[in-house]
């Protein structure tokens, strides 16, 4: 590590969680370091909130070893949980207190001083913008309100390192936007932030992201690094008329590894995209459809994510048919 860097905030190394005779989390390691915005992206189920509730010190791990903010979270749970701040996506608020109210439990529980918890309280109703609501139940705001809310209430105690499970989920675009942009600010004064997601685009406000998938790596690195670095397929971007039946026809020519929707168009995924495109043309023109556009363009993450799961799918399904 050069003296640059920041030090390290949270470490895991073949961390591991079994339920029975099934692996939630199959021996992950990586580092985050103080001050990042580090993403987990996966499909639902894939072991992001079980890697959370470990690093939180809700989960004993079955086996591997990791420190949160310098504490061990095997030996070291009740320092970790105080240290850290955790926000999900059922915000742990009481519906039934007022904004105010919620505020003052959440001090209590975080053991804020009495010298601290005006100032404190202040500073959640002002960077939540409740300023005209601190008597309403909170079960009553709209979710953006609750969402800052329940982020405020996780920083209370001013932890340096946050954890935020699907925060965003069920919330509206622009509520999405202005919650990222406070998150920013707080990864700008040293917090360090561990956020699980799969909304892919929202991935993207990540300074690093880990791709989770049946609870193993797939693969960590910037967005920029799995876009053009690790991305083993070229895309194709797909315009046409009655987008939904030609993803079936699409997906049948040779040289498709994968086909998929985004909105009104498609994205096909193949090794030699140059050498499909005209074959792709001529299929789709013979069964009817009018192209409109297709051409080879960027990956986003989302087809970063499918093309590295395809990728080792078919690798299993190799192995698997070689052992017999």
């Amino acid at each position: 590590m050069s003296q640059a860097d920041p030090p390290i905030a949270v470490s895991l190394r073949d961390l591991e969680r079994r339920f029975g005779a099934f692996t939630a989390v199959d021996r992950i390691s990586l580092d985050v370091r103080k001050g990042e915005i580090f993403g987990f992206l996966g499909p639902n189920g894939a072991g992001k909130s079980t890697t959370i509730r470990m690093l939180c010190g809700l989960l004993e791990p079955t086996s591997g070893s990791g420190t949160v903010a310098g504490f061990d979270i095997r030996k070291e749970r009740e320092q970790i949980k105080r240290n850290i701040g955790y926000m999900s996506q059922r915000f742990s608020l009481y519906d039934d207190l007022t904004v105010e109210e919620n505020i003052e439990f959440y001090s209590g529980i975080y053991r804020i001083p009495k010298d601290r918890k005006a100032g404190r309280k202040a500073w959640v109703i002002e960077m939540a913008g409740l300023q005209d609501h601190v008597r309403s139940r909170a079960g009553l705001l709209p979710g953006g309100w609750k969402q800052r809310l329940s982020l405020g209430c996780a920083l209370l105690h001013e932890p340096p390192v946050l954890f935020l499970d699907e925060p965003t989920s069920g919330v509206d675009p622009i509520s999405r936007r202005s919650f990222w942009d406070l998150i920013y600010t707080l990864a700008a004064t040293g917090v360090t932030v561990f956020v699980t997601t799969h909304y892919m685009e929202e991935a993207e406000y990540c300074d690093r992201l880990a791709l989770i998938y049946r609870g193993e790596l797939a693969a960590v690195g910037t967005p920029g690094e799995l876009k053009h670095q690790l991305m083993q397929d070229q895309v194709l971007r797909l315009a046409c008329d009655h987008p939904q039946e030609a993803l079936g026809v699409a997906a049948d020519v040779k040289g498709v590894r994968d086909a998929a929707l985004f909105g009104q168009e498609i994205h096909l995924m193949a090794e030699d995209a140059g050498r499909l495109a005209p074959e792709l043309r001529r299929t789709l023109e013979r069964a009817g459809f009018t192209v409109a556009a297709l051409e080879r363009i960027t990956p986003s993450l989302e087809d970063v994510f499918v093309s590295l799961i395809e990728a080792r799918d078919r690798a299993e399904g190799a192995q698997k048919e070689f052992l017999g």
